[in-house]
């Protein structure tokens, strides 16, 4: 590979911070343990997953992540720089939330906005040459980090959610595997919208039609956010868990 374990380097970085995070209680650890795990089996995976292209893999893994670090940079240098997506998780961690609120609203930030504009970075200098075969296989390799999203999220509720919050424990002695299947679902409907918008931001004929694509990505993230905000009452979080358009 051309970059061999880059994202090596970003677990280190998330390492630190949520060493930071933990010490100061900051609500902004229960995004940052999730995506760690999910990071750090997305590193392993990597090297031994039989990707049609591991190196464009790691490269997509690690500009997935740079997304999330400069969107926390311009927030602690001042908060109404950062991504109107994020700066609504951020706060959220410095009001009285529930974590899996703080989970959802960081999740929604970087894969409903972050991850169309990491493909459309990684996919934008190749499309017009890629083969229907090529893309195909490009987005083969996409899909197959749902399996590991999925493998992950029994230690995301185990390490993250349930320290949290105890009477997630009951819930999954009642539910089973049902409740991580719940979130797995939300997480590979939110994927495929993410590619379908990447694909949108590169044939989009020109700066205007792409400017307004990367709005409705906004908008569609923001209302999504104010769903888990509970905006519309209780009802509309239930709606979202059980039907993630």
């Amino acid at each position: 590979m051309d970059h061999p374990h880059a994202g090596a380097a970003e677990l280190a970085r998330m390492d630190d911070l949520a060493a930071t995070w933990s010490a100061t209680a900051d609500g902004r650890a229960t995004f940052l343990g999730c995506y760690r795990l999910m990071t750090g089996s997305m590193v392993a995976a990597v090297g031994e997953r039989g990707f049609a292209d591991p190196d464009w893999v790691d490269r997509l893994l690690v500009r997935f992540a740079e997304y999330y670090f400069a969107a926390l940079r311009a927030y602690d240098s001042d908060p109404a720089a950062a991504p109107a997506v994020w700066r609504l998780a951020h706060d959220s961690c410095r009001e009285p939330r529930w974590e899996l609120q703080r989970l959802l609203l960081g999740i929604n930030a970087h894969i409903n906005v972050d991850l169309p504009l990491t493909v459309e970075d990684l996919l934008a200098p190749e499309w017009p040459a890629l083969a229907p075969d090529g893309r195909a296989r490009r987005h083969a390799d996409y899909l197959a980090v749902n399996d590991i999203i999925g493998a992950t999220a029994d230690a995301v509720q185990d390490t993250v959610l349930e320290p949290a919050v105890p009477l997630l424990r009951v819930a999954d002695v009642l539910l089973g595997r049902a409740d991580e299947i719940l979130l797995s679902r939300l997480l590979f409907r939110w994927r495929d919208r993410a590619w379908e918008n990447a694909v949108a931001l590169i044939e989009a004929p020109d700066a205007v039609a792409r400017a307004a694509v990367v709005r409705a990505i906004e908008d569609d993230a923001l209302t999504t956010a104010d769903a888990i905000l509970l905006t519309d009452g209780p009802l509309s979080l239930l709606r979202l868990l059980q039907d993630p358009r």
